[in-house]
């Protein structure tokens, strides 16, 4: 059921145009976590698990033309706004926000606390040209860029295929780009944040932060149990595949490295993670 958008969600209506090309508004809904199975079905549980706080959906109409939608999301914080951005990253870039992605129709963008995706029911030429314009007006319509998370930091820049770079807070996030277990064994949650990327070869670093240095010993030792009971006394494990998994936890954070080609890689590898996650400030 949409709420009283009059009410509790003024500031993201004046973040967006009211005509564009053509196309005025027809109305406005914004729905909140617990109303935004109301608006869309299977993907709701997506922007729930980055804390979301609500969004303003607003269609445009123009006659003869097909419509444009603008879902603009308050997501709390640049992190969980840059994380969702983050959940699909297929298509072209297009120069709008602090990161964006074109693809058939479909422009989304992520600037400060905010992420918006902005569609039309039929791609041609005119509504390109319109979810563009509509695009960039509402990233200049949001005063402030936010600074890049500083977990993004930890994962190692050499052979880091930044295209691959996920951002997220749950389990059911990072299964989705990335099985590890049906259960939560690194305790992800709300209070952690935890960043995933590729490099050559098949090789994954997973990094997680945690609200406290207790927590990820705690996270560490649960993983350790339950997913690498073989693993030498250094934290390595050698998969059936010939390939090897490291865990290390220092401080707040947490590192898994898994497919690296040898044992001295893995360890290397979570060395090198952990580095960056005390000159982080973790």
């Amino acid at each position: 059921m949409a709420q009283d958008t009059t009410a509790e969600a003024p500031d993201l209506a004046v973040l967006v145009p009211s005509e564009v090309s053509g196309w005025n508004a027809s109305g406005d809904e914004v729905f909140d976590p617990e109303t935004i199975f109301d608006y869309i079905n299977g993907a709701g549980e997506v922007y729930r698990s980055y804390n979301f706080c609500r969004v303003l959906a607003r269609r445009f109409e123009k006659p003869d033309a097909p419509d444009l939608v603008v879902d603009l999301f308050d997501m709390g914080s640049a992190e969980d706004a840059l994380g969702v951005f983050t959940h699909d990253l297929e298509g072209e870039d297009a120069s709008v926000g602090q990161g964006s992605t074109y693809k058939g129709g479909l422009l989304s963008f992520w600037k400060d606390r905010y992420f918006a995706s902005i569609y039309a029911e039929a791609e041609n030429e005119e509504t390109r040209a319109a979810v563009l314009d509509l695009g960039r007006r509402i990233a200049t319509a949001i005063p402030d860029e936010a600074p890049r998370p500083a977990i993004l930091g930890v994962l190692p820049e050499k052979g880091l295929d930044t295209a691959t770079v996920r951002l997220f807070r749950t389990h059911h996030v990072l299964n989705y780009h990335f099985f590890v277990a049906d259960g939560n064994l690194l305790d992800l949650g709300p209070e952690t944040s935890a960043v995933l990327g590729s490099y050559p070869a098949g090789l994954r670093i997973l990094a997680v932060a945690y609200p406290s240095a207790d927590a990820a010993l705690e996270a560490f030792q649960k993983f350790r149990e339950i997913y690498m009971p073989d693993a030498s006394d250094a934290g390595i494990a050698r998969t059936e595949e010939g390939r090897y998994t490291a865990l290390r936890s220092s401080g707040r954070g947490l590192v898994v490295v898994i497919g690296a080609a040898s044992e001295s890689a893995a360890a290397e590898r979570a060395a090198e993670t952990l580095l960056n996650f005390e000159r982080s400030g973790f």
